[in-house]
């Protein structure tokens, strides 16, 4: 991103004086897949990590755990 990492950006959506920044889910799709990658992304606020390449089963579960109808 050419402003601001996705680390900073949760950190910043995270710290707004809004209350569904605080619950609104968050999740790294990243080529970054070391553990200090998986580390750095939950330690910034985000709610789980996905190493890339994409499957479809398992962008369906995160999608499934993490975007739940209200």
């Amino acid at each position: 991103m050419p402003v601001m990492n996705g680390y900073d950006s949760t950190a910043a959506i995270r710290a707004l004086p809004r209350q569904d920044a605080k619950t609104i889910p968050i999740v790294a799709i990243s080529a970054n897949a070391f553990k200090d990658d998986v580390d750095k992304s939950i330690a910034s606020g985000m709610n789980a990590h996905y190493a890339k390449p994409i499957q479809r089963e398992v962008v369906s579960g995160i999608l499934t755990t993490y975007c739940k109808p209200n």
